[in-house]
């Protein structure tokens, strides 16, 4: 898979993740937007509307822990295409609701599968990529989250401030997932590297000769199908000492430095990239502009994503992993700074895109070294703990918004959102970075 050059079969894998990952980003961009829309409709108070974005992401912390367990254990496909029912069907539900307490209970659900969704889809398009572009292709699978974002960004704007039912709609359309999820368990195959670690050879085999068939390459009958896979040196049955073991082997020996710096980078950006994107909309009302100006300078700040996944798809090629990701934090820190300081609308919405940019960016970085931290038997759960850990920061983060706002305004708010930024930069460096090698085949 390795040594295959990038196909239509690769882009199949990718587009039809990808897809599922932009109808989870416009899931979490719709719900702040609606929360902007609700604490007027409803007269909710800041402690109110602060529970409706964390509950979502105790749903998350717990769903990308498990997602991940469940996928190293019965495979990255068809736990992939369950997180997008679950999650469709109660962000569906979650239109019919006529008070807060039903609301909080379906966003819980949603959380739940979007929480295991984001780890499964980068693991198991990251089985797939060849190794020379994998990190590029994985920074571009995040990129679909700012096609996602930019949907719901445009939903907010047209649909939500149309009518006082603009919100229940606006839930409706994001329960698209459901169907599509339909289309997922069926039309993808299953990763090769899960099925031979399972020893399910000729299943693998099989979805291997189909990329070699798309690639027009035929490989000797004496390669196919190895009784001992080697990995850098050490045959498949040596390699096994140290890997595997579920939750405990992310913290055994080589991957116990990794861990601790993944879970610290995965904390502290999280608590930034939520504490501010999930409240920008209500804080701009807060300051004076109505809903649809608030909405509109969203819509723009939204848009310098793809620009920021466009710079880091081309440089964790190039510079590397480590030092794309730390150099997109630093700017995360810079940008939250000065617009926390904007007193003018072209400083808003100009320190706001440079957040964006910087902060998505950094954001493809990070999937993309996620999952090369750990072997096979080891990388859906590595990658699940790692976001379940961050998501522990995006149920923290929107509680601390109201207070912070409340003690020192959005200065103080951004400075706070700068330092996690400072702090996940360091950490950064404490990554291995596999730039162009071989998975782990452990």
């Amino acid at each position: 898979m390795d040594a295959l050059p990038f196909t239509w079969r690769h882009l199949r894998v990718l587009t039809g993740s990808g897809i599922g990952w932009a109808l989870d980003a416009m899931d979490v961009g719709l719900i702040s937007f609606i929360i902007a829309a609700l604490a007027v409709q409803w007269q909710l108070q800041p402690s109110e509307t602060a529970w409706i974005a964390s509950i979502g992401f105790l749903g998350m912390a717990i769903g990308a822990t498990l997602g991940g367990l469940l996928a190293d254990r019965f495979g990255r496909r068809q736990i992939f295409a369950l997180t997008l029912l679950v999650y469709g069907i109660a962000t569906g539900a979650s239109a019919l609701v006529t008070g807060l307490a039903a609301l909080l209970v379906f966003r819980f659900l949603v959380g739940l599968g979007l929480g295991a969704e984001l780890p499964v889809a980068s693991t198991y398009v990251s089985e797939f990529a060849p190794a020379r572009i994998r990190g590029r292709v994985i920074v571009i699978l995040e990129a679909f989250w700012a096609v996602g974002w930019t949907a719901a960004a445009i939903i907010g704007f047209l649909v939500i401030p149309a009518s006082d039912d603009g919100w229940r709609w606006a839930f409706a359309i994001g329960a698209v997932p459901a169907a599509y999820a339909l289309a997922v368990r069926w039309g993808l195959p299953e990763s090769p590297r899960w099925l031979a670690r399972r020893g399910r050879h000729d299943d693998a085999e099989r979805v291997v000769r189909s990329f070699e068939d798309a690639a027009h390459r035929v490989r000797p009958v004496s390669a196919r199908r190895p009784e001992r896979a080697s990995f850098e040196g050490r045959t498949t049955e040596d390699a096994d000492v140290g890997a595997g073991g579920g939750v405990s082997g992310l913290w055994r020996g080589e991957f116990r430095a990794r861990t601790a710096s993944l879970w610290i980078v995965w904390f502290c950006v999280n608590f930034s990239y939520y504490g501010a994107f999930i409240w920008i909309p209500s804080i701009l009302v807060s300051q004076g502009y109505d809903l649809v100006r608030s909405f509109g300078f969203t819509l723009v700040i939204t848009l310098a994503q793809l620009p920021g996944y466009a710079v880091a798809a081309w440089l964790v090629e190039v510079w590397g992993r480590r030092a794309t990701l730390s150099v997109f934090l630093v700017g995360s820190a810079a940008s939250a700074l000065v617009f926390g300081t904007a007193d003018s609308v072209a400083m808003i919405i100009g320190a706001g895109m440079a957040l964006s940019f910087f902060n998505l960016g950094a954001w493809g970085a990070l999937y993309a070294v996620t999952p090369e931290m750990y072997p096979t038997s080891l990388r859906a759960t590595g990658a699940g703990w790692a976001a379940g850990i961050g998501r522990i920061a995006s149920i923290i983060a929107p509680l601390t918004v109201p207070p912070l706002l409340a003690g020192g305004g959005a200065p103080l708010l951004f400075i706070v959102f700068g330092a996690f930024f400072a702090v996940a930069a360091i950490a950064a460096w404490g990554l291995a970075d596999r730039r162009g090698k071989s998975l782990d085949d452990r």
